[in-house]
């Protein structure tokens, strides 16, 4: 039953989303809230966690109705089940993490419209088993992750000088070296610039990409 379940082809579910087929920077989904959330960097570890924990679920639950759900009506369902998700998820953010909730504002509705979402339960959960479904959610949801924190890493780090907050680079000794603060950095096209660079370096890396 082990086996089974961290089977070979289990592993490549939860695995391929985080490198060779990242929702991001491969399939290019997922663009918007990388470039609106990413200014800072404890925003963007929310969003991702946020998106991470509806995706598995969402798969889930699909993966569990899925031979039950009229075909004509099966994206009326879909929307309706991670709708439901998104607000539970909403909700939990006001109550305990008040701060993030403003900052990220209306984008955690938008989560509903996300394209991995819609894409995974379509092209996955209503072909999978709950358990494939639950790893296909998961990877997806941490390679969404894993770029939102890396790209909201080096704005955040070189555009206000800061990590979550704790100052970093913001000393009397770096700036008597000559250095400043990027504000360029904290606008939505170095989002985009930045995620460039690294679909530049995944497919420089992995060559079966680069004539995808």
């Amino acid at each position: 039953m082990k086996q089974q379940l961290l089977s070979q082809k289990n592993k490549d579910v939860l695995f391929t989303p985080l490198g060779i087929n990242n929702p991001v920077t491969v399939q290019v989904l997922g663009i918007c809230s990388a470039l609106a959330v990413t200014a800072k960097l404890e925003p963007a570890i929310v969003m991702g966690l946020s998106v991470t924990i509806i995706t598995m679920f969402s798969n889930v639950v699909i993966s569990l109705l899925r031979k039950t759900i009229p075909n004509r009506i099966r994206i009326i369902v879909q929307l309706v089940v991670v709708a439901a998700l998104v607000t539970i998820v909403s909700e939990i953010l006001k109550a305990f993490a008040y701060d993030v909730s403003v900052q990220l504002s209306v984008y955690v509705g938008l989560i509903i419209t996300n394209c991995i979402l819609m894409g995974r339960l379509e092209a996955f959960a209503m072909q999978n088993g709950p358990w494939e479904s639950c790893l296909d959610g998961l990877g997806n949801g941490l390679g969404y992750a894993k770029i939102l924190i890396i790209v909201a890493f080096f704005r955040e780090l070189f555009g206000s000088g800061t990590l979550l907050g704790f100052n970093i680079l913001n000393y009397d000794c770096i700036k008597n070296i000559g250095y400043v603060n990027n504000g360029l950095m904290l606008m939505p096209p170095m989002a985009l610039i930045i995620c460039a660079c690294i679909i530049w370096y995944q497919r420089a890396r992995n060559k079966e990409l680069q004539n995808n």
